[in-house]
């Protein structure tokens, strides 16, 4: 028999296992630009866990591991960053990733206030793109990001759930 699935809230304990598969996730989007000091490389594990306790991180758990994540929290105008989207390599394609974003945007939205969400991606990240548009992202802009990759920002209103994933 199988395991399903689950996406819940995430907990202290599972700060480490978010820390490596954030490590492994996004060694793919380092080698599309070149550049291994990408944020989710370098991050901390003490900042990791910081996002935990204080941002809205939600998991996907095939039983006890966790195989994705991602996180939010809402800035001064109403607007939920949302960040950090990542799901293990061999579970990818399955739609663990749109499940986590509307996880994310549910509780961002019902439990903190938020009024639109807004995400970025690189812009050769071609898989990312095609998901977010999917689920009702629509590109507002571009900025550079802190590591030099040209980054494209995308936002979408809270409420507008997109029927496909």
């Amino acid at each position: 028999m199988g395991m399903s699935v689950t996406i819940s809230a995430a907990a202290e304990e599972d700060v480490e296992q978010i820390f490596r598969l954030q490590y492994l996730c996004f060694q793919s989007e380092a080698a599309l630009y070149g550049n291994y000091r990408i944020d989710p490389l370098v991050q901390s594990l003490d900042s990791v866990r910081e996002e935990v306790v204080t941002d809205c991180v939600q998991v996907a758990r095939l039983g006890e591991e966790v195989v994705g994540s991602v996180r939010g929290r809402v800035n001064e105008d109403g607007a939920a960053a949302i960040g950090k989207l990542c799901v293990h390599p061999r579970l990818q394609g399955h739609g663990i990733g749109a499940r986590l974003l509307r996880a994310a945007e549910s509780a961002l939205a019902d439990q903190r206030g938020a009024k639109r969400f807004r995400l970025h991606t690189g812009h050769r990240s071609e898989g990312n793109l095609g998901l977010y548009r999917r689920v009702g992202y629509e590109t507002v802009g571009t900025v550079r990001g802190a590591d030099g990759v040209p980054m494209i920002i995308l936002e979408k209103t809270a409420g507008a759930y997109a029927t496909t994933a």
